[in-house]
């Protein structure tokens, strides 16, 4: 199996993967090539004499894995022609930049606390993952038996959650937090990590573009409740781009913005064990077209948080469908708590069982939906036997609001597949999910 492997955090340049056969060297023995940096693909570049030129040739190893972990300090390719294999952290640095080919397949080693696996874009550096529908990149586990050129595996579905961790993009953008700290440590990993650090001043901090990505059987635990969620957003700023991204069968949330202003848009969560969608610390961007599918060990479509400091700012979300599992007793549509605040428009939701709600759970967003700053528009819900209306849906425990009767103004009740809100789902046909013919 060849290597890239970066030899602990405090290295300061960046280790590349073995000419040698030899993969237990030490990794300041290894010979790399001239340019800093050996994606696979290099012609005639001299590694120093220790071995052949780096013309892609597996040397006598296996071609078809690499490893993947520590701090990227330069700029590399993760090439579409091998398998990529992340074991551990894998950072990419203050000042890197990791592009991934279209069609690339990166998978995670198994691991919790500590050892558990995940891609992890440090503030400062950039991910450049541009799939496409043809060919989207896929990060799933190691034990998925997804080989070059597909889409997916066999042996694996949506069920199959917590074999890896996850994907973490980190940014300098402003965030809500308590203390009015202008930076935190994201949830997922340790404290004592730097790479871990989100948040500042600037809301069009750049972290790249990820897109047409699919990110599977994620969620591994790395503490008691605290699991990474499959697409996590710290402090992410407006200058990058999330766009087609799918997140299935993680065991937390699927999607989660802490803080930030990065705009989202056509995402897929499906058959997750937590939240679909999850929003945090006065996140103020944009998540727009968005299909959440729950599983039978599902929480919410929607769990969202408000500011935890001074600092306070709105989300919109636009043209929504949430898509229940009857099989799943406690499967509910939304929890609003924390101070909440933001706007709901274009939501369409159906295949809940009779327990579905949507509750606004605290005094502080009762409070933001009374003044306005926490707002619904133009619902379509597709109501199971048993519930009257939709005014028996809408939920506020504080009674305190008139949410509950105000529901018959921003909601209505449909009849299946009758609606004229929610997601265009005719771009998802590159999914998982429509794989799994899951919409």
């Amino acid at each position: 199996m060849k290597k890239l492997i970066i030899a602990g955090f405090a290295i300061a340049t960046l280790g590349l993967t073995s000419c040698s056969e030899d993969d237990d060297m030490p990794i300041e023995q290894l010979a790399t090539c001239t340019d800093g940096i050996q994606n696979g693909n290099e012609t005639g570049v001299d590694c120093g004499g220790a071995c052949a030129p780096c013309d892609g040739g597996d040397n006598g190893e296996n071609p078809q894995d690499e490893d993947l972990s520590g701090l990227l300090t330069e700029d590399f390719t993760l090439t579409n022609d091998v398998i990529w294999e992340i074991n551990g952290k894998f950072v990419v640095g203050d000042g890197a930049v990791l592009t991934i080919e279209p069609g690339t397949i990166i998978k995670g080693a198994e691991g919790t606390g500590s050892l558990a696996s995940a891609l992890i874009v440090a503030r400062g550096g950039q991910i450049m993952a541009e799939g496409t529908a043809e060919e989207p990149i896929v990060f799933t586990s190691i034990n998925d038996n997804i080989e070059l050129g597909q889409k997916q595996g066999s042996n694996l579905d949506e069920n199959d959650r917590g074999l890896w961790g996850g994907v973490l993009i980190l940014g300098r953008a402003p965030s809500s937090f308590e203390g009015d700290s202008e930076e935190s440590q994201i949830e997922g990993i340790p404290a004592d990590d730097e790479f871990g650090r989100y948040g500042g001043n600037d809301p069009e901090d750049n972290s790249g573009i990820f897109k047409y990505v699919s990110i599977r059987h994620g969620g591994a635990l790395i503490g008691s409740g605290n699991e990474i969620n499959g697409l996590t957003l710290g402090g992410v700023g407006t200058g990058t781009v999330i766009d087609h991204v799918e997140v299935v069968g993680n065991v937390d949330d699927g999607f989660e913005w802490f803080g930030g202003t990065v705009n989202s848009s056509n995402l897929v969560a499906f058959a997750g064990g937590d939240d679909g969608l999850d929003i945090d610390q006065a996140y103020s961007g944009t998540i727009t077209n968005a299909l959440v599918i729950l599983g039978a060990e599902s929480d919410h479509g929607l769990e969202i948080d408000g500011p935890e400091g001074t600092f306070e700012d709105a989300f919109t979300i636009q043209d929504l469908t949430i898509i229940g599992d009857p099989n799943n007793p406690s499967g509910e549509i939304a929890d609003l708590r924390d101070g909440a605040m933001g706007a709901l428009n274009n939501v369409y939701v159906k295949n809940f069982n009779d327990g579905l709600n949507l509750e606004i759970d605290d005094a502080g967003s009762a409070a933001n939906y009374t003044n306005g700053s926490l707002s619904f528009s133009a619902w379509e819900l597709v109501l199971p036997e048993g519930v009257a209306s939709v005014s028996d849906v809408f939920n506020d425990t504080t009674e305190t609001t008139t949410f509950s009767e105000d529901a018959a103004d921003f909601a209505t009740a449909i009849d299946q597949d009758q609606e004229t809100v929610g997601a265009d789902l005719s771009g998802f046909g590159w999914t998982y999910a429509s794989f799994r013919n899951a919409f």
